[in-house]
Protein backbone atom coordinates (compact mmCIF):
# COMPACT_ATOMS: atom_id res chain seq x y z
CA UNK A 1 0.00 0.00 0.00
CA UNK A 2 1.25 3.37 -1.06
CA UNK A 3 0.83 6.21 1.01
CA UNK A 4 1.91 9.53 1.19
CA UNK A 5 1.99 12.34 3.92
CA UNK A 6 0.11 15.55 3.74
CA UNK A 7 0.95 18.81 5.51
CA UNK A 8 -2.17 20.90 6.84
CA UNK A 9 -2.19 24.27 4.74
CA UNK A 10 -5.48 25.10 4.54
CA UNK A 11 -8.48 26.32 6.95
CA UNK A 12 -10.68 24.22 5.89
CA UNK A 13 -8.33 21.55 6.45
CA UNK A 14 -8.64 22.25 9.64
CA UNK A 15 -11.89 21.88 10.59
CA UNK A 16 -12.06 18.72 8.99
CA UNK A 17 -9.48 16.94 11.05
CA UNK A 18 -9.32 16.27 14.77
CA UNK A 19 -7.38 18.56 16.90
CA UNK A 20 -5.40 15.80 17.69
CA UNK A 21 -3.69 16.08 14.41
CA UNK A 22 -3.27 19.98 14.82
CA UNK A 23 -0.66 18.59 17.43
CA UNK A 24 0.83 16.35 15.97
CA UNK A 25 -1.04 13.01 17.73
CA UNK A 26 -2.02 11.85 14.28
CA UNK A 27 -1.05 11.69 11.00
CA UNK A 28 -2.64 12.54 7.68
CA UNK A 29 -2.11 10.32 4.72
CA UNK A 30 -3.11 10.25 1.01
CA UNK A 31 -4.86 7.25 -0.10
CA UNK A 32 -5.07 7.78 -4.40
CA UNK A 33 -6.02 9.53 -6.10
CA UNK A 34 -3.98 6.42 -8.13
CA UNK A 35 -4.64 3.31 -5.52
CA UNK A 36 -5.33 0.27 -6.71
CA UNK A 37 -7.86 -0.33 -4.01
CA UNK A 38 -10.02 2.83 -4.60
CA UNK A 39 -11.75 1.50 -7.46
CA UNK A 40 -11.15 4.47 -9.55
CA UNK A 41 -9.33 7.89 -9.11
CA UNK A 42 -11.08 8.20 -5.66
CA UNK A 43 -8.60 10.32 -3.15
CA UNK A 44 -8.85 9.75 0.88
CA UNK A 45 -7.82 11.91 2.99
CA UNK A 46 -6.68 9.78 6.06
CA UNK A 47 -6.40 10.52 9.59
CA UNK A 48 -4.66 7.39 11.36
CA UNK A 49 -3.87 6.77 14.77
CA UNK A 50 -1.44 4.28 13.97
CA UNK A 51 -2.82 2.05 11.72
CA UNK A 52 -6.37 3.01 12.93
CA UNK A 53 -8.53 5.36 11.22
CA UNK A 54 -9.40 8.23 12.91
CA UNK A 55 -11.33 10.32 10.24
CA UNK A 56 -11.48 9.34 6.47
CA UNK A 57 -12.79 12.20 4.39
CA UNK A 58 -13.51 11.49 0.21
CA UNK A 59 -12.38 13.42 -2.34
CA UNK A 60 -13.84 13.22 -5.59
CA UNK A 61 -13.72 14.56 -8.73
CA UNK A 62 -10.78 13.52 -10.72
CA UNK A 63 -13.00 11.89 -13.18
CA UNK A 64 -15.49 15.02 -14.27
CA UNK A 65 -16.51 14.93 -17.16
CA UNK A 66 -19.22 17.13 -17.63
CA UNK A 67 -21.87 14.67 -18.96
CA UNK A 68 -24.84 16.68 -17.44
CA UNK A 69 -24.40 19.70 -19.23
CA UNK A 70 -22.91 18.05 -22.56
CA UNK A 71 -26.45 16.59 -22.75
CA UNK A 72 -28.30 19.25 -22.88
CA UNK A 73 -26.25 20.30 -25.58
CA UNK A 74 -27.70 17.46 -27.63
CA UNK A 75 -31.16 16.16 -28.99
CA UNK A 76 -32.92 13.97 -26.92
CA UNK A 77 -31.93 10.70 -29.03
CA UNK A 78 -28.40 11.88 -29.83
CA UNK A 79 -27.59 12.80 -25.91
CA UNK A 80 -28.26 8.74 -25.33
CA UNK A 81 -25.06 7.43 -26.31
CA UNK A 82 -23.44 9.54 -23.08
CA UNK A 83 -25.14 7.52 -20.48
CA UNK A 84 -22.82 4.75 -21.22
CA UNK A 85 -19.86 6.60 -20.34
CA UNK A 86 -21.47 7.35 -16.93
CA UNK A 87 -21.70 3.61 -14.63
CA UNK A 88 -19.46 2.06 -17.35
CA UNK A 89 -20.27 -1.58 -15.61
CA UNK A 90 -23.93 -0.84 -15.99
CA UNK A 91 -24.55 0.60 -19.80
CA UNK A 92 -27.56 -1.04 -20.20
CA UNK A 93 -29.00 -0.36 -17.05
CA UNK A 94 -28.20 3.71 -17.62
CA UNK A 95 -29.49 3.94 -21.23
CA UNK A 96 -32.59 1.97 -19.35
CA UNK A 97 -33.46 4.57 -16.95
CA UNK A 98 -32.81 7.71 -19.83
CA UNK A 99 -35.22 6.27 -22.44
CA UNK A 100 -37.55 5.10 -19.43
CA UNK A 101 -37.34 9.53 -18.80
CA UNK A 102 -37.58 10.47 -22.82
CA UNK A 103 -40.65 7.91 -23.19
CA UNK A 104 -42.38 9.74 -20.20
CA UNK A 105 -41.58 12.81 -20.90
CA UNK A 106 -43.11 12.50 -24.61
CA UNK A 107 -45.46 9.97 -23.86
CA UNK A 108 -44.11 7.37 -26.49
CA UNK A 109 -45.03 3.70 -25.86
CA UNK A 110 -42.81 0.57 -25.96
CA UNK A 111 -43.73 -2.58 -28.01
CA UNK A 112 -43.88 -5.81 -24.87
CA UNK A 113 -41.11 -7.58 -26.81
CA UNK A 114 -38.76 -4.29 -26.10
CA UNK A 115 -39.63 -4.63 -22.78
CA UNK A 116 -38.72 -8.09 -22.66
CA UNK A 117 -35.69 -7.79 -23.95
CA UNK A 118 -34.98 -4.76 -21.90
CA UNK A 119 -34.70 -6.88 -18.91
CA UNK A 120 -33.53 -9.89 -20.00
CA UNK A 121 -29.97 -7.52 -21.23
CA UNK A 122 -30.42 -5.59 -18.10
CA UNK A 123 -30.59 -8.33 -15.52
CA UNK A 124 -27.48 -9.56 -17.29
CA UNK A 125 -25.73 -6.75 -17.12
CA UNK A 126 -26.48 -6.36 -13.56
CA UNK A 127 -24.85 -9.79 -13.04
CA UNK A 128 -21.97 -8.88 -15.16
CA UNK A 129 -21.22 -5.82 -13.02
CA UNK A 130 -21.57 -7.87 -9.81
CA UNK A 131 -19.00 -10.22 -10.77
CA UNK A 132 -16.68 -7.25 -11.60
CA UNK A 133 -17.63 -6.67 -8.22
CA UNK A 134 -16.28 -9.79 -6.71
CA UNK A 135 -13.88 -10.25 -8.80
CA UNK A 136 -11.75 -7.23 -7.66
CA UNK A 137 -13.48 -7.16 -3.98
CA UNK A 138 -11.77 -10.60 -3.64
CA UNK A 139 -8.49 -9.50 -5.12
CA UNK A 140 -8.34 -6.46 -2.57
CA UNK A 141 -8.64 -9.22 0.07
CA UNK A 142 -5.55 -11.70 -1.65
CA UNK A 143 -7.77 -14.39 -3.18
CA UNK A 144 -6.44 -14.04 -6.94
CA UNK A 145 -8.15 -16.85 -8.16
CA UNK A 146 -12.16 -16.10 -7.63
CA UNK A 147 -10.87 -12.68 -10.08
CA UNK A 148 -9.97 -14.90 -12.86
CA UNK A 149 -12.76 -17.01 -12.45
CA UNK A 150 -15.62 -14.32 -11.99
CA UNK A 151 -13.97 -12.60 -15.38
CA UNK A 152 -14.59 -16.00 -16.78
CA UNK A 153 -17.99 -15.77 -16.93
CA UNK A 154 -18.49 -12.02 -17.33
CA UNK A 155 -17.40 -12.61 -20.87
CA UNK A 156 -19.97 -14.93 -21.64
CA UNK A 157 -22.43 -11.58 -21.18
CA UNK A 158 -20.58 -9.01 -22.92
CA UNK A 159 -20.34 -11.60 -25.82
CA UNK A 160 -24.17 -11.91 -25.30
CA UNK A 161 -24.31 -8.22 -25.56
CA UNK A 162 -22.37 -7.52 -28.64
CA UNK A 163 -24.63 -10.33 -30.26
CA UNK A 164 -27.17 -7.66 -30.54
CA UNK A 165 -25.62 -4.50 -30.04
CA UNK A 166 -22.27 -4.74 -32.22
CA UNK A 167 -20.58 -3.72 -28.87
CA UNK A 168 -19.41 -5.60 -25.53
CA UNK A 169 -19.79 -2.27 -23.18
CA UNK A 170 -20.76 0.85 -24.87
CA UNK A 171 -23.62 -0.47 -26.36
CA UNK A 172 -26.75 2.12 -27.09
CA UNK A 173 -28.82 -0.84 -27.32
CA UNK A 174 -32.07 0.82 -25.91
CA UNK A 175 -33.22 3.49 -28.01
CA UNK A 176 -36.35 5.47 -27.09
CA UNK A 177 -39.38 3.49 -28.01
CA UNK A 178 -38.07 0.39 -27.72
CA UNK A 179 -34.50 -1.41 -29.15
CA UNK A 180 -31.80 -0.10 -31.94
CA UNK A 181 -33.04 -3.60 -33.58
CA UNK A 182 -34.38 -7.19 -32.38
CA UNK A 183 -32.07 -9.98 -30.86
CA UNK A 184 -30.42 -12.21 -33.31
CA UNK A 185 -31.12 -16.05 -33.83
CA UNK A 186 -27.94 -17.34 -31.43
CA UNK A 187 -29.21 -14.71 -28.86
CA UNK A 188 -31.95 -16.91 -27.13
CA UNK A 189 -29.62 -20.31 -27.27
CA UNK A 190 -26.62 -18.40 -25.75
CA UNK A 191 -28.85 -16.93 -22.97
CA UNK A 192 -30.14 -20.23 -22.11
CA UNK A 193 -26.53 -22.06 -22.02
CA UNK A 194 -25.71 -19.45 -19.46
CA UNK A 195 -28.31 -19.59 -17.03
CA UNK A 196 -27.87 -23.16 -17.14
CA UNK A 197 -24.22 -23.16 -16.45
CA UNK A 198 -23.61 -20.03 -14.16
CA UNK A 199 -25.44 -21.44 -10.77
CA UNK A 200 -22.72 -23.95 -10.67
CA UNK A 201 -20.31 -20.79 -11.35
CA UNK A 202 -21.81 -19.18 -8.29
CA UNK A 203 -21.50 -22.57 -6.08
CA UNK A 204 -18.19 -22.15 -7.12
CA UNK A 205 -17.59 -18.17 -5.57
CA UNK A 206 -19.10 -18.88 -2.58
CA UNK A 207 -17.11 -22.70 -2.37
CA UNK A 208 -13.77 -20.54 -2.28
CA UNK A 209 -15.29 -17.61 0.10
CA UNK A 210 -18.29 -17.90 2.11
CA UNK A 211 -16.69 -20.36 4.62
CA UNK A 212 -13.11 -19.32 3.70
CA UNK A 213 -11.45 -18.02 7.42
CA UNK A 214 -9.51 -15.47 6.48
CA UNK A 215 -12.08 -13.99 4.22
CA UNK A 216 -14.40 -14.27 7.41
CA UNK A 217 -12.51 -12.29 9.52
CA UNK A 218 -12.06 -9.78 7.08
CA UNK A 219 -15.50 -8.99 6.00
CA UNK A 220 -17.40 -9.86 9.67
CA UNK A 221 -18.25 -7.34 11.80
CA UNK A 222 -15.88 -4.90 9.62
CA UNK A 223 -17.61 -1.57 8.26
CA UNK A 224 -21.11 -2.06 10.35
CA UNK A 225 -23.99 0.03 9.00
CA UNK A 226 -27.26 0.02 10.89
CA UNK A 227 -30.93 0.16 8.72
CA UNK A 228 -31.59 3.40 10.39
CA UNK A 229 -28.23 4.93 9.19
CA UNK A 230 -28.46 3.54 5.81
CA UNK A 231 -31.76 5.58 5.32
CA UNK A 232 -30.36 8.52 6.75
CA UNK A 233 -27.72 9.08 4.38
CA UNK A 234 -29.86 7.67 1.47
CA UNK A 235 -27.67 4.58 0.51
CA UNK A 236 -29.66 2.35 -2.19
CA UNK A 237 -28.81 -1.33 -3.23
CA UNK A 238 -27.09 -3.79 -1.86
CA UNK A 239 -25.43 -2.18 0.91
CA UNK A 240 -29.22 -1.00 1.86
CA UNK A 241 -30.53 -4.38 1.67
CA UNK A 242 -27.46 -5.36 3.98
CA UNK A 243 -28.79 -3.79 6.68
CA UNK A 244 -31.81 -5.08 6.61
CA UNK A 245 -33.93 -2.86 4.51
CA UNK A 246 -36.12 -4.70 1.98
CA UNK A 247 -36.30 -1.78 -0.66
CA UNK A 248 -35.78 -2.76 -4.26
CA UNK A 249 -37.16 -0.21 -7.33
CA UNK A 250 -38.13 -3.15 -9.14
CA UNK A 251 -41.06 -4.29 -6.77
CA UNK A 252 -41.35 -0.72 -4.87
CA UNK A 253 -41.93 1.13 -8.19
CA UNK A 254 -41.88 -1.80 -11.03
CA UNK A 255 -41.18 -0.94 -14.71
CA UNK A 256 -40.24 -2.32 -17.54
CA UNK A 257 -43.13 -4.94 -16.88
CA UNK A 258 -41.07 -6.06 -13.75
CA UNK A 259 -44.43 -6.81 -12.12
CA UNK A 260 -45.00 -9.60 -13.85
CA UNK A 261 -41.39 -11.57 -13.07
CA UNK A 262 -41.37 -13.98 -9.83
CA UNK A 263 -38.46 -12.62 -7.85
CA UNK A 264 -36.86 -12.24 -4.10
CA UNK A 265 -35.48 -9.18 -2.73
CA UNK A 266 -31.97 -11.02 -0.51
CA UNK A 267 -31.55 -9.41 2.77
CA UNK A 268 -29.10 -9.38 5.35
CA UNK A 269 -29.42 -8.00 9.14
CA UNK A 270 -25.80 -7.66 10.18
CA UNK A 271 -24.98 -4.70 8.08
CA UNK A 272 -21.38 -5.17 7.51
CA UNK A 273 -19.17 -6.19 4.34
CA UNK A 274 -19.73 -9.95 4.66
CA UNK A 275 -23.64 -9.02 4.67
CA UNK A 276 -23.12 -6.80 1.42
CA UNK A 277 -21.68 -9.54 0.29
CA UNK A 278 -24.14 -11.60 1.09
CA UNK A 279 -26.91 -9.68 -0.64
CA UNK A 280 -25.00 -9.41 -4.26
CA UNK A 281 -24.17 -13.44 -4.08
CA UNK A 282 -28.22 -14.07 -3.67
CA UNK A 283 -28.96 -11.12 -6.12
CA UNK A 284 -26.64 -12.81 -8.80
CA UNK A 285 -29.01 -15.75 -8.73
CA UNK A 286 -32.54 -14.09 -8.73
CA UNK A 287 -31.76 -11.94 -12.05
CA UNK A 288 -30.97 -15.78 -13.56
CA UNK A 289 -34.83 -16.50 -12.70
CA UNK A 290 -35.65 -12.78 -13.94
CA UNK A 291 -34.16 -13.92 -17.20
CA UNK A 292 -35.21 -17.36 -17.23
CA UNK A 293 -38.74 -15.65 -17.08
CA UNK A 294 -38.31 -13.52 -19.44
CA UNK A 295 -37.04 -15.81 -21.98
CA UNK A 296 -39.57 -18.25 -21.90
CA UNK A 297 -42.90 -15.54 -22.14
CA UNK A 298 -40.99 -13.42 -24.85
CA UNK A 299 -43.33 -12.53 -26.83
CA UNK A 300 -43.24 -12.06 -30.59
CA UNK A 301 -43.72 -8.61 -32.89
CA UNK A 302 -41.90 -5.56 -33.51
CA UNK A 303 -39.15 -4.13 -30.78
CA UNK A 304 -39.78 -0.44 -31.68
CA UNK A 305 -42.98 1.50 -31.25
CA UNK A 306 -44.67 3.26 -34.30
CA UNK A 307 -44.92 6.23 -33.41
CA UNK A 308 -42.74 8.12 -36.14
CA UNK A 309 -42.93 11.42 -34.19
CA UNK A 310 -40.26 10.08 -32.29
CA UNK A 311 -38.98 7.21 -33.79
CA UNK A 312 -37.20 6.80 -37.23
CA UNK A 313 -38.76 4.38 -40.09
CA UNK A 314 -37.46 0.86 -40.35
CA UNK A 315 -33.86 1.01 -42.36
CA UNK A 316 -35.51 -1.21 -44.71
CA UNK A 317 -38.16 1.53 -45.94
CA UNK A 318 -35.48 3.62 -46.70
CA UNK A 319 -34.33 2.07 -49.78
CA UNK A 320 -38.09 2.47 -51.44
CA UNK A 321 -39.32 5.32 -49.66
CA UNK A 322 -38.43 8.89 -50.25
CA UNK A 323 -40.47 10.09 -47.52
CA UNK A 324 -38.78 7.35 -45.24
CA UNK A 325 -35.51 8.98 -45.94
CA UNK A 326 -36.70 12.24 -45.36
CA UNK A 327 -38.21 11.20 -41.74
CA UNK A 328 -35.15 9.71 -41.12
CA UNK A 329 -32.77 12.66 -41.82
CA UNK A 330 -35.31 15.24 -39.94
CA UNK A 331 -35.32 13.49 -36.15
CA UNK A 332 -31.38 12.80 -36.93
CA UNK A 333 -30.26 16.35 -37.61
CA UNK A 334 -33.49 18.19 -35.79
CA UNK A 335 -34.63 15.76 -33.16
CA UNK A 336 -37.94 15.97 -31.69
CA UNK A 337 -39.51 18.08 -29.51
CA UNK A 338 -40.82 17.55 -26.05
CA UNK A 339 -43.43 19.18 -24.38
CA UNK A 340 -42.34 22.00 -21.55
CA UNK A 341 -42.82 19.62 -18.67
CA UNK A 342 -40.22 17.46 -16.62
CA UNK A 343 -40.12 14.13 -15.38
CA UNK A 344 -37.94 11.79 -12.49
CA UNK A 345 -37.50 7.89 -13.43
CA UNK A 346 -35.69 5.92 -10.95
CA UNK A 347 -34.62 2.55 -11.82
CA UNK A 348 -32.39 0.11 -9.44
CA UNK A 349 -29.12 -0.29 -10.69
CA UNK A 350 -26.40 -2.77 -9.33
CA UNK A 351 -25.69 -0.21 -6.95
CA UNK A 352 -28.75 1.10 -6.05
CA UNK A 353 -31.09 4.01 -7.24
CA UNK A 354 -30.63 5.62 -10.59
CA UNK A 355 -32.72 7.91 -11.11
CA UNK A 356 -32.97 10.12 -14.31
CA UNK A 357 -34.83 13.89 -13.95
CA UNK A 358 -35.56 15.46 -17.71
CA UNK A 359 -36.72 18.80 -17.89
CA UNK A 360 -37.98 19.70 -21.42
CA UNK A 361 -38.49 23.30 -22.81
CA UNK A 362 -40.42 22.52 -25.71
CA UNK A 363 -37.99 21.97 -28.34
CA UNK A 364 -35.50 19.34 -29.45
CA UNK A 365 -32.87 19.55 -26.70
CA UNK A 366 -33.48 18.74 -22.83
CA UNK A 367 -33.05 21.78 -20.91
CA UNK A 368 -31.80 20.00 -17.89
CA UNK A 369 -30.59 16.38 -17.50
CA UNK A 370 -29.93 15.60 -14.44
CA UNK A 371 -28.48 11.98 -12.58
CA UNK A 372 -29.14 10.96 -9.48
CA UNK A 373 -26.01 8.23 -9.15
CA UNK A 374 -25.89 5.53 -5.92
CA UNK A 375 -22.48 5.83 -6.13
CA UNK A 376 -22.39 9.53 -5.70
CA UNK A 377 -24.67 8.81 -2.51
CA UNK A 378 -23.75 6.05 -1.02
CA UNK A 379 -20.05 7.14 -0.65
CA UNK A 380 -21.12 9.76 1.69
CA UNK A 381 -21.45 6.68 4.48
CA UNK A 382 -17.38 5.64 4.01
CA UNK A 383 -16.12 8.16 6.88
CA UNK A 384 -18.59 6.52 9.24
CA UNK A 385 -18.11 3.07 7.95
CA UNK A 386 -14.30 3.56 8.35
CA UNK A 387 -13.75 5.04 11.40
CA UNK A 388 -12.35 2.98 14.43
CA UNK A 389 -11.30 -0.10 11.89
CA UNK A 390 -7.32 -0.37 10.47
CA UNK A 391 -6.05 0.83 7.08
CA UNK A 392 -6.53 -2.45 5.79
CA UNK A 393 -10.01 -2.70 6.88
CA UNK A 394 -10.52 0.31 4.75
CA UNK A 395 -9.59 -1.74 1.55
CA UNK A 396 -12.64 -4.03 2.25
CA UNK A 397 -15.00 -1.32 3.04
CA UNK A 398 -14.43 0.42 -0.04
CA UNK A 399 -15.13 -2.77 -2.14
CA UNK A 400 -18.05 -3.29 0.08
CA UNK A 401 -20.17 -0.47 -1.16
CA UNK A 402 -18.69 -0.85 -4.38
CA UNK A 403 -18.47 2.40 -6.30
CA UNK A 404 -17.72 3.50 -9.90
CA UNK A 405 -15.86 6.99 -10.02
CA UNK A 406 -18.03 7.31 -13.78
CA UNK A 407 -21.10 7.37 -11.84
CA UNK A 408 -19.65 9.11 -8.64
CA UNK A 409 -18.25 12.12 -10.57
CA UNK A 410 -20.53 12.48 -13.83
Amino acid sequence: MTLHQVEITSDELRNLVSPRALEGETVLLNMGPQHPSTHGVLRLLLELDGETVVRCIPDIGFLHTGIEKNMEAKTYEKAEVMTDRLDYLNTMGNTLAYCLAVEKLVDLDVPPRAQAIRVIHTELQRIASHLVWLGTHALDLAAMSVFLYCFREREQILDMHEMSSGQRMMTTFFRPGGLWRDVTSEFEPAVRKFIKSFPARIDQYEDLLSENPIFIDRTKDIGVMSGDEAIAMGVTGPSLRGSGVKYDLRKEEPYSGYEQYDFDVPVAEEGDVYARYFVRMKEMRESLKIVEQALDSLPGGPVRSDNRKFVPPPRAELGTSMEAVIHHFKLWTEGFPAPKASVYVPVESPRGELGVYLEGDGGPKPYRCYWRTPSFVNLQALPMLSEGHYVADLVAIIGSIDIVLGDTDR
